[in-house]
């Protein structure tokens, strides 16, 4: 599949700058659902079997962009389970970032608040980002574990993970994936912990996501919240020891017609490849960096490539903002604003009637202040 058929697959509105909040989905995966819930409606003798399989070829689609083996993965409803899971999991400090997302900060509280075996490191960083060099001195012997977005949800800033494995050495790098997985050509290979959602970057729909971790974070971490779908198959008399693996870390089944969309959107992914879409993404990135500089609004996420991957934050003056949002809302484009920055994500699929929207809402906003 080349990026022009990828392209043809989707169909979202024009003036859509909002990726990092959710990614609409295309015709591929809208396919998935219908055909799946057909299977799921009909239940013809012995579809439900195949039904069932659904999860086994997401952990194949995961691994063949991650770089895992399908054993190494297993489905998640969401990014935040999946995180809960290893942090409940832990023994000892857990060193991160107070300002990541909350999917990291609540499950690292959670667990040292129900369990008193892991102890939150709050990270000193520069307005959030964790790099290799403000990490070598917070590398205390308590510290067994290391937890990082691979982009910073405020900054848009991409983590440099080579560096930071080589910073913390044998430690657990665990990384919250979420705002880039699907795009972000990232080494996922020197993680030992990797969760992501689908709703974002690889576009499958809310209620989409997975957990995968390496032999040496399964043989570190301990499965606490681990239910009977982890068990041995037909234990249902009695409560038997977890599987061994990721499998060992899930409550229940997972949703077939979840883990069919989630399969499907990576699966088409894959077929026109991850370095394809980062570098379209990267392209559109520019995009919006020179439009932000036309209009003189200042820009506060990664400029260079290698720090960035498809999000733009910008921050007019606070007496700006308020026309800043009224002109992207008259002018129909869509995008984050918190606190006092507003929050552009542009896909590979951002179109050329997209870019003139936001050139339209930016001379609006230049006119008026």
């Amino acid at each position: 599949m080349n990026l022009g058929d990828y392209r043809g697959r989707f169909e979202e509105e024009p003036g859509y700058l909002d990726y990092a909040r959710v990614g609409p989905v295309g015709r591929t995966v809208l396919e998935e659902q219908v055909a799946l819930s057909s299977v799921l409606s009909h239940a013809r003798f012995g579809s439900i079997a195949g039904l069932l399989g659904q999860h086994d070829r997401l952990r194949d689609a995961v691994a063949a962009i991650g770089g895992f083996r399908p054993d190494q993965v297993v489905f998640q409803p969401n990014t935040s389970q999946g995180l809960m899971h290893t942090m409940f999991g832990i023994t000892g400090g857990v060193a991160l970032s107070p300002r990541e997302f909350p999917s990291l900060t609540f499950a690292v509280d959670r667990a040292a608040s129900a369990l008193g075996v892991l102890a939150p490191i709050w990270l000193e960083t520069d307005e959030g980002r964790v790099t290799p060099g403000n990490l070598r001195d917070q590398m205390t012997p308590s510290v067994v574990a290391v937890a990082v977005s691979l982009v910073d949800f405020r900054t848009g800033y991409l983590v440099d993970l080579d560096g930071i494995r080589q910073v913390i050495g044998d430690r657990l790098l665990i990384v919250d994936a979420t705002q880039g997985f699907g795009v972000v050509d990232a080494p996922f290979e020197v993680a030992d912990v990797v969760a992501a959602g689908g709703q974002k970057w690889p576009r499958a729909g809310l209620g989409t996501g997975f957990l995968a971790m390496s032999d040496r974070a399964r043989d570190h971490l301990t499965p606490v919240w681990s239910g009977f779908a982890a068990a041995e198959d037909g234990a249902y008399d009695e409560v038997t020891p977890p599987l061994p693996g990721a499998a060992a870390y899930q409550v229940s089944h997972a949703d077939p017609v979840a883990a069919g969309r989630f399969a499907a959107a990576l699966e088409e992914i894959a077929a026109v490849g991850v370095p394809v879409l980062h570098s379209a993404v990267s392209e559109n990135v520019s995009r919006i960096i020179d439009l932000a500089d036309e209009y003189v609004l200042p820009v506060v996420s990664p400029r260079a490539e290698s720090e960035r991957a498809g999000i733009v934050v910008v921050e007019p003056l606070p007496e700006q903002l308020t026309v800043l949002a009224a002109s992207l809302h008259n002018h129909g484009v869509s995008a984050t604003i918190r606190d006092t920055r507003v929050r552009f994500s542009a896909h590979a699929t951002t179109d050329e009637e997209t870019f003139a929207m936001l050139r339209a809402a930016l001379v609006s906003f230049a006119t008026s202040v």
